[in-house]
C-alpha cells in the first residue's frame, strides 16, 4: 500500500523535474474563488520562464525573505518549526513555520486548510520534492507558480504585470518587492505598495546587502 502511493507520488514528481507544469491545484482554484481577491479569475496569468531567464536577485530576495535555511534542510526547518512553536506558548500568535519546499508542495498539488489531513499530506509531497528535485529545480518551480497578485502566478507574469518587463531584466529593489508580497498577495501589492509593503521591502534591501558576500547565497 505504501509502495503504490509513494509511486502515484513520485512518478508526477519525476516528469515535473524536467517538464513545466500546465497548471498547478492553486491556479485551478483560482478559477472558481482566486485566494488574492475572493473572486474568480476570468483567466489566470502564467508564463513559466527558465532558471536562466530569471535575475539573480529574484531567487536570492525570495530565500531570504521566505526559507533563509532552504539549502541546508531537507523540506522542513525544525529550526523554525521550534521557534514558532515557542512564540506560540508565549503569545498565543500563530507564527508560519513553512519552507518553500512546503509551500511548492501545497502550491501544485493540494488545497487549503490547516487540517492535520492536509498538512500530513504536505509533510509527505516535501519529503517525496526533496528527494526527487535539485534544490535548484525547486526553486525554479517555486519562482514560476508562486502567486504575486489577483490571478498572477510566477516571477515572469508578476513581471510583466507590475514593472513592464521581463524576469531577466528585474532589478534588486523589484526583486526585494515581490519577495515581499509573496505572505499575503491579497494585502500587498507589488504595483501599488503601501506604507509596510515598503518598509518591508527596505528591511529585505538591507538583508540583501548585509548577505551580499555570503558563499552560500550565490550558490543559488
Amino acid at each position: 500500500m505504501l509502495f503504490g502511493v509513494a509511486l502515484v507520488t513520485v512518478v508526477p514528481l519525476a516528469w515535473l523535474a524536467t517538464s513545466p507544469p500546465v497548471a498547478t491545484a492553486f491556479m485551478l482554484r483560482s478559477h472558481f474563488a482566486d485566494p488574492a481577491s475572493d473572486e474568480p479569475c476570468a483567466s489566470v496569468d502564467y508564463t513559466w520562464v527558465d532558471w536562466a531567464r530569471i535575475a539573480p536577485d529574484v531567487p536570492r530576495a525570495v530565500v531570504l525573505a521566505e526559507d533563509q535555511r532552504f539549502l541546508q534542510h531537507r523540506g522542513f526547518d525544525f529550526r523554525s518549526i521550534e521557534r514558532a512553536v515557542r512564540e506560540h506558548e508565549s503569545s498565543g500568535r500563530v507564527r508560519g513555520a513553512s519552507t518553500l519546499t512546503q509551500q511548492l508542495a501545497k502550491n501544485l498539488f493540494l488545497w487549503p486548510g490547516r487540517s492535520w489531513l492536509r498538512k500530513g499530506a504536505e509533510a509527505w509531497y516535501a519529503f517525496w520534492i526533496e528527494r526527487v528535485w535539485s534544490k535548484r529545480r525547486i526553486l525554479e518551480l517555486y519562482l514560476n507558480v508562486a502567486q504575486f497578485g489577483p490571478c498572477v502566478f510566477g516571477v515572469e507574469a508578476a513581471a510583466q504585470r507590475f514593472f513592464g518587463t521581463g524576469a531577466d531584466s528585474l532589478d534588486r529593489e523589484q526583486a526585494a518587492l515581490l519577495a515581499t508580497v509573496l505572505p499575503n498577495p491579497k494585502k500587498l501589492r507589488a504595483h501599488n505598495p503601501g506604507p509596510y509593503a515598503r518598509e518591508r521591502r527596505r528591511e529585505l534591501l538591507d538583508l540583501m546587502d548585509e548577505k551580499a558576500g555570503a558563499p552560500w547565497l550565490h550558490r543559488l
